[in-house]
């Protein structure tokens, strides 16, 4: 019996034809924006290591990110520019500057970025999928006092909060 790979199947079906077929996206995010899978791996691949465990994490924010961080979380959470601004205190225009300027971007900043980049893991990993986890974040959730979760994204304490609820969901709690 042979077995056929995603590939194999893909060039078959595509057989004479000039471009490869698109591979769906497995969702889109409430704006309608498409969901960019590949950006997740990439994130989950080039973030992963700086916030693998506290001293990493520490390390690295003390360091200061790149600019390009803040831009791929963004492409990876479906955020909007507004609610980018909101969570994180700082325009897209700014973080823009800080690349052109070739700044790095403050500790703090920066622990957000890596805080909410293991969050995204962690819904992604539960949800299934970036819009799906996305769309949970603007729900009130019981396990928060029936708070909404994207409104306690502006903290350490309430991406901790958004965390430790995730965990209960995953093991079956819903309270």
């Amino acid at each position: 019996m042979i077995f056929k790979t995603k590939v194999m199947a893909k060039k078959e079906k595509t057989k004479g034809l000039d471009k490869p077929a698109k591979e769906k996206t497995p969702g889109t995010y409430a704006d309608g924006k498409d969901y960019p899978k590949n950006v997740v791996n990439e994130a989950a691949v080039a973030y992963q290591s700086l916030y693998a465990n506290p001293i990493n994490l520490l390390t690295n924010s003390k360091k200061g990110l790149d600019p390009k961080a803040a831009l791929d979380f963004l492409d990876l959470s479906g955020f909007s520019q507004d609610e980018f601004q909101e969570t994180f205190k700082t325009t897209v225009k700014t973080i823009q500057n800080y690349g052109r300027n070739e700044l790095k971007l403050n500790a703090a900043l920066s622990e957000k970025l890596l805080k909410s980049f293991a969050l995204f893991e962690k819904g992604i990993e539960l949800f299934g999928s970036a819009p799906s986890f996305h769309n949970w974040l603007n729900v009130s959730a019981y396990g928060l006092g029936n708070q909404i979760p994207f409104e306690l994204m502006d903290t350490i304490t309430g991406i901790g909060l958004i965390e430790e609820e995730l965990i209960r969901l995953a093991y079956g709690d819903l309270a």
